[in-house]
């Protein structure tokens, strides 16, 4: 199998089929599990906020060389709903080093339907870490 899933199929519309990026790092990947459902079996927005935030989280963690915090959720949007088996992957690209924070755009996609695979981007947003140091004081991002 393919590490980046074809696009479309006959019974998927043009308009919402996808293909996983190739020009972002992917930086995690995950399946939704039941437990993770709210009442009308779509996984819970909080679920998917907080793999957001893990996820955004690694290129800030590797430019900053050590602890990091959330500063912002910049933007948020969710585009398409998430279901129990959908395989998610989260692409991450830096968009700004500042003196002591990173800001960081994070993409979503899910990987539906296995007998007739398929991609659409389900959320997508924009975050800002910061670098602190042992008692969580910014401190500045090392220039090498």
């Amino acid at each position: 199998m393919s590490d980046r899933p074809a696009t479309a199929t006959a019974s998927v519309p043009e308009r919402l089929a996808q293909r996983l990026p190739d020009d972002k790092d992917l930086v995690l990947r995950v399946m939704p599990m039941p437990a993770d459902a709210n009442g009308n079996g779509d996984i819970f927005g909080g679920w998917i906020m907080a793999q957001v935030d893990l996820a955004g989280a690694v290129l800030p963690a590797r430019i900053a060389k050590g602890r990091i915090a959330t500063v912002a959720v910049n933007e948020f949007v969710f585009k398409q709903p998430v279901s129990v088996g959908d395989l998610l992957s989260f692409y991450a690209s830096v968009t700004r080093i500042g003196k002591t924070s990173v800001t960081v755009h994070v993409e979503v996609y899910a990987e539906r339907n296995p007998q007739d695979l398929y991609v659409v981007k389900v959320t997508e947003a924009k975050l800002t870490y910061v670098a602190i140091d042992g008692l969580g004081q910014p401190r500045d991002i090392p220039k090498d």
